[in-house]
């Protein structure tokens, strides 16, 4: 047990986990994520946490905060996604 387990984790702190992230059309991702790391430039296509389609500029390499339930695999052209929750 850790000194931080009685804490809660509020919505704008840190991430506690990461996955690799493969966009899909059909598919959430395995858990709803609070931000996106790049490592190619490029276009992200996603739904937000009501569901809507959302579509970002050309992004270079680097990290987002957004809040994602499934990145689309139609519109992405971004590479190397890792999803943090």
């Amino acid at each position: 047990m850790s000194e931080f387990d009685s804490y809660a984790i509020p919505i704008t702190g840190p991430a506690t986990s990461s996955f690799a992230v493969t966009p899909s059309d059909n598919d959430d991702l395995p858990q709803k994520v609070r931000m996106v790391t790049l490592s190619g430039e490029g276009v992200l296509t996603y739904h937000n946490w009501r569901g809507d389609t959302c579509t970002t500029n050309s992004l270079p390499s680097g990290s987002y905060p957004m809040f994602a339930q499934r990145i689309l695999a139609t519109g992405t052209t971004a590479t190397g996604l890792t999803g943090w929750t």
